[in-house]
């Protein structure tokens, strides 16, 4: 991983939120909060809570007595996701690294991760900083997105934008979002933490835009895939976003756009 793929900032967070948030991760927040809801926890703890759409599934499932504190490295993401929903009481929102979290030892009730796992430089670490925090037979809840082959928008937008850098082709979709599928490796990792009872999912769904340009926009300006293509020359974003729409369109059609998307879901408990 490179560093620029950990910062979402500028106009990121927004474009994040308005286009790629209802596109791929909605469902996953769904499927997560409906999990998390089944343990009955009173103190939960999101690490990479990003734009806050899992914060908003579980507040919206869970008993109004459930106590929530979101965390994300990006401040710039958590100032999106408590405009969204300031949460009183309820939900305390933290800038905080998943990796060295700024909580006692058994805390929580449960912790839950959608989609940050991958951004982890240490897994491991991160995964330790999970158990530390939560109380015994408290539950770790997390999910990552399956190999890009497995996602049809990540999958073509990578490969058209290929051919707008052919000399050195942005990778950050391939390399990070779905870098991290090994169904072996997540679980040695997590037991290594410390973890037990691990259970993985592969669960698939739907992605559904209203044409090819949201998702291009969505991915090519809404993920740190912005900040590659900006490296190489800014003033072809447009360009590129360009291209990948266009992709879209022959792979999907010009009008309504639908693509599969999977995800690996993992469970574990104290």
């Amino acid at each position: 991983m490179v560093a620029s793929d950990k910062q979402f900032a500028g106009s990121i967070p927004d474009i994040y939120d308005r286009f790629l948030v209802p596109l791929i991760f909605e469902p996953y927040a769904r499927d997560l909060a409906a999990r998390l809801a089944k343990a009955s926890p009173r103190d939960v703890l999101e690490t990479a809570a990003g734009t806050g759409v899992v914060t908003r599934a579980i507040a919206a499932r869970l008993p109004k007595s459930t106590h929530i504190t979101a965390t994300d490295l990006n401040q710039p993401m958590l100032d999106q996701a408590k405009a969204r929903q300031p949460g009183g009481r309820r939900i305390d929102w933290k800038q905080a690294d998943a990796l060295a979290l700024p909580f006692k030892e058994q805390t929580f009730d449960a912790v839950i991760c959608q989609f940050g796992a991958m951004f982890f430089p240490d897994r491991l670490r991160g995964y330790k900083e999970a158990c530390r925090v939560l109380r015994p037979g408290g539950r770790f809840f997390f999910n990552v997105w399956d190999r890009i082959s497995e996602n049809d928008f990540a999958d073509t937008i990578t490969e058209a934008l290929a051919s707008v850098f052919p000399e050195d082709p942005p990778r950050f979709l391939a390399r990070t979002p779905h870098g991290y599928h090994d169904e072996k490796q997540i679980r040695d990792e997590v037991a290594a933490a410390g973890f037990k009872d691990i259970a993985i999912e592969a669960v698939s769904a739907r992605s559904e835009a209203p044409s090819p340009t949201d998702p291009a926009i969505a991915y090519c300006q809404g993920t740190p895939l912005r900040n590659e293509i900006v490296a190489r020359d800014p003033s072809r974003i447009e360009e590129a976003t360009t291209r990948a729409a266009e992709a879209l369109a022959r792979r999907f059609g010009p009008g309504v756009v639908d693509g599969r998307i999977r995800a690996l879901v993992i469970s574990a408990v104290r």
